[in-house]
């Protein structure tokens, strides 16, 4: 028996769990490429996602955790394993210290920004325009405009090996994209604790307006794609070595090294992974061959 039909007799003891079988990628990836996921389930909350793993677990097969895809690059021609999407846990609440809020991992950043604002506190305006979940920020550090998590995180509640711990922001080990989960298989954040401080909440929304003002003039937001295509390397911006090289416009298929930031990747409507990958890939070469200088993928490949 393999693991797709074993797995579905379990999960239909729990009707409640909402499992699509051949889940198109591209319906879930900022990219909107990448072809179907064998198995794709969508817990509602921490209940439902142990449930999921533990069956997971007990198939053999190894899930990919994911949030709103913003990050991801699936092959075109699918993922033969279960990806457990958790969009649907997005709870968030005050927590138990003034000043603070509870995220679940499915929840934007966005969503919690918001949520800060509306209760007067100030911190993650920045994160407002980053278009990922709370799991995926807290799990690369993600930042924009001088923030990122480490500087208004607390800790978060993290499961590793089917234990459920509670990690500070300093054994996170927060750095530029990075945290010790990524280092770690079998580890997944299920919840943040953020710290903020007390603000007026219109100068707290005034700030996102006027960093998503900033977002919308220098990238290219109209078009799919996954962000910053490339890491900082140090003593650089990707973004202005892609320039110098003379790499902006530079495509195969539908996608694209932007016209507008040349450190984004775009679909411009009918691109496939393989295009998106062959960009990165050029991009790599002639960067290096010009400038002796490595851009690595900010963007996580799938194969």
């Amino acid at each position: 028996m393999d693991w797709k039909t074993e797995f579905d007799r379990k999960m239909s003891e729990f009707p409640g769990v909402k499992v699509l079988p051949e889940e198109p990628m591209k319906r879930h990836t900022s990219f909107r490429t990448g072809g179907p996921a064998a198995r794709m389930a969508f817990p509602k909350n921490t209940g439902e996602f142990l449930l999921i793993l533990a069956c997971a677990t007990e198939c053999q097969t190894e899930p990919l955790v994911m949030g709103s895809g913003t990050n991801l690059l699936a092959p075109d021609s699918g993922l033969d394993r279960l990806v457990i999407n958790t969009r649907d846990m997005r709870k968030l609440e005050p927590g138990p210290q003034p000043h603070t809020i509870f995220a679940e991992a499915g929840c934007s950043l966005r969503q919690a920004a918001e949520f800060a604002c509306a209760r007067g506190l100030t911190g993650l305006e920045f994160a407002h325009g980053i278009p990922g979940t709370v799991g995926g920020g807290v799990c690369m550090n993600a930042g924009a405009y001088d923030g990122e998590m480490s500087q208004v995180l607390s800790g978060a509640m993290v499961l590793s090996d089917m234990d459920i711990t509670y990690l500070t922001v300093d054994a996170l080990e927060l750095s530029y994209r990075h945290s010790i989960m990524m280092e770690q298989p079998r580890t997944y954040v299920l919840q943040a604790l953020f710290r903020l401080e007390p603000g007026v909440p219109a100068d707290i929304r005034a700030k996102m307006e006027t960093l998503m003002s900033r977002r919308k003039a220098s990238q290219p937001l109209e078009f799919p794609s996954a962000g910053s295509t490339f890491k900082r390397p140090a003593g650089h911006y990707a973004g202005t070595l892609i320039e110098q090289c003379g790499l902006k416009g530079l495509r195969v298929g539908g996608a694209e090294v932007s016209e507008k930031h040349a450190g984004f990747v775009i679909n411009r409507g009918d691109a496939t992974s393989a295009d998106v990958l062959a960009v990165i890939r050029e991009v790599q070469k002639r960067v290096y061959d010009k400038t002796g200088v490595t851009l690595e993928p900010e963007v996580r490949i799938l194969e």
